[in-house]
C-alpha cells in the first residue's frame, strides 16, 4: 500500500558528503512523520533523524551540526543531507514514514536500505 524507494547511499571518505532521498508513494491520505533510521553491523538500529508534518525535527545527538533532515510535501519525499562523515557513520541507512491511507487506516513503512560506508 505505501512503498519507500531510497536513493543516495555509497562509498565515501571521511570529511566527505552524501544526501540520502527517500521518495513514499501509495494511498496515503497524510504523512505524519518520516525518517531515517540506521544499523551498522552487531548493533541496533538507532533514529538518526526524523521530520514531522508540523516541520519538527530531531537528530541524533552524534549527528547534530553534521546531518540535516528535510522535506518535500507535495512529492512525499525525505532528505539526509550528510555532512562531515566519519567512520563511525558507516551503516545501512532505512527510511521510515508513518501516517494515514485513504479510508483512514493507519500505516508504518519502512525502506529496503541503503549502505553508507565512510573509509579511507
Amino acid at each position: 500500500q505505501v512503498q519507500l524507494v531510497e536513493s543516495g547511499g555509497g562509498l565515501v571518505q571521511p570529511g566527505g558528503s552524501l544526501r540520502l532521498s527517500c521518495a513514499a508513494s501509495g494511498t496515503i491520505f497524510s504523512m505524519n512523520a518520516m525518517g531515517w533510521y540506521r544499523q551498522a553491523p552487531g548493533k541496533q538500529r538507532e533514529l538518526v533523524a526524523v521530520i514531522t508534518s508540523f516541520e519538527s525535527t530531531n537528530h541524533l545527538d552524534s549527528v547534530k551540526g553534521r546531518f540535516t533532515i528535510s522535506k518535500d510535501n507535495a512529492k512525499n519525499t525525505v532528505n539526509l543531507q550528510m555532512n562531515s562523515l566519519k567512520p563511525e557513520d558507516t551503516a545501512v541507512y532505512y527510511c521510515n514514514a508513518n501516517g494515514r491511507l485513504t479510508g483512514s487506516s493507519r500505516f508504518d513503512a519502512w525502506g529496503q536500505g541503503t549502505q553508507v560506508t565512510v573509509s579511507s
